[in-house]
């Protein structure tokens, strides 16, 4: 799950991180509000969305005056902004970030994660902020600088000044780095973050450190311990659908093929959708209904596929294990029923009840293909799939 700037910035301050003030703003006359309140003569814009890279696309502008403000402020609401990390749809723009301006010296780019290789989390940093990190890594890798934390004794004062020495910061800069990272830290931790990043990292002229920027990641699997900030989550980012497998306990992602498949198991969904490809198709989705799937969840799970209108046939792959394959066919049976669903539906079941289950398809009356085994389902469907295309 992902967070807004303003949001991620909240927790910041929470945990001693300097951040510039800021108010955030849904129309002009609270945008108008904000900057009165902030002070001063010119403002920052930001458009509120998901994704990296705003300021290339118009996400971010200054402005000099009242006016402007209000001018570009109702100009970037109720768009969708593309940036290099959006689809070619982009996000929506439902809410701006007012903020003050800030006297900077240098852009610096600091960030923590998880090194799954190394299982340990890693402070990532350059003193070549305020622009892709990507860039950065791939063209001067000398200048990407990394700590990796110990999990019993946690982040040392020695690392932050390894750190920030490698920077160039000195002084009380030196200081304000460490307070920054340890805050970063103890945020990491206690709100089960999978990443967090702040590109750019500004010193000022004052010595101190500024959160210019602010990108919180949480870990998915840890929202029900953190659950005000599952209340921050914001739909409107999301994919629809995957938002709506959410809902239903349903691991969904959208892809871009006219194939959809429904598979119990992430192992079995990625080796499905690799058949579909070496037999010549595109996998529309990625939906893993999991082990403890019922009747109901088979249904959602269609009606989430055939929601995706470049679907032209779907694939069911089911290794009944946990879950029985007559139940499987149950589900499939009142999906159709109660879709009047007139595409091709190729089933594989293998398993528990696997013959009672393939009955029950082959006595429904439906237009359901059954596949003996994996190879001959993905090529059913490819099939089935190009008639018509």
């Amino acid at each position: 799950m992902n967070l807004h700037e303003y949001q991620a910035k909240k927790l910041f301050a929470d945990y001693g991180i300097q951040v510039p003030s800021a108010r955030v703003a849904s129309n002009a006359k609270e945008a108008k509000q904000a900057a009165k309140a902030l002070g001063g003569d010119s403002w920052i814009v930001k458009a509120q969305v998901h994704a990296g890279g705003r300021g290339k696309a118009g996400g971010v502008k200054r402005v000099s005056s009242i006016a402007e403000l209000s001018q570009v402020t109702e100009k970037m609401l109720g768009t969708q902004l593309v940036t290099p990390q959006t689809t070619a749809d982009g996000l929506p723009v439902n809410k701006v970030l007012i903020e003050s301006l800030s006297a900077i010296e240098a852009e610096l780019y600091l960030g923590v994660l998880i090194d799954r290789s190394r299982n340990a989390i890693v402070f990532m940093a350059s003193p070549m902020g305020g622009m892709d990190i990507e860039e950065v890594a791939a063209s001067q890798p000398d200048q990407i600088f990394t700590v990796y934390v110990n999990q019993v004794v946690g982040l040392q004062a020695y690392q932050c000044r390894q750190i920030a020495f490698a920077m160039g910061l000195v002084g009380p800069q030196v200081k304000a780095l460490t307070r920054t990272m340890n805050g970063l830290y103890r945020l990491f931790i206690e709100k089960d973050l999978s990443l967090i990043e702040i590109n750019p990292l500004a010193s000022t002229v004052q010595g101190e450190l500024l959160a210019l920027d602010a990108k919180i990641n949480i870990d998915d699997n840890a929202l029900y311990r953190q659950q005000a900030l599952t209340e921050l989550r914001d739909p409107s980012q999301e994919d629809e659908r995957e938002y709506k497998a959410k809902q239903h306990e349903l691991n969904y992602v959208t892809l871009n093929g006219d194939i959809g498949c429904m598979v119990n198991g992430a192992g079995l969904a990625m080796a499905t959708m690799d058949l579909i490809k070496l037999h010549g198709g595109e996998p529309a989705n990625f939906l893993d209904v999991g082990g403890g799937i019922t009747r109901e969840r088979v249904v959602e799970a269609f009606r989430l596929v055939i929601s995706d209108s470049k679907v032209t046939a779907i694939l069911v792959n089911i290794f009944g294990g946990i879950v029985r394959c007559d139940l499987i066919a149950e589900g499939i049976i009142q999906a159709m029923r109660e879709m009047s669903l007139s595409m091709p539906v190729i089933v594989r079941l293998e398993g528990t009840n696997v013959e009672q289950g393939a009955a029950l398809l082959n006595q429904s009356g439906l237009p359901v293909i059954i596949a003996q085994g994996l190879a001959e389902a993905a090529t059913k469907v490819v099939k089935a799939a190009r008639r018509l295309s």
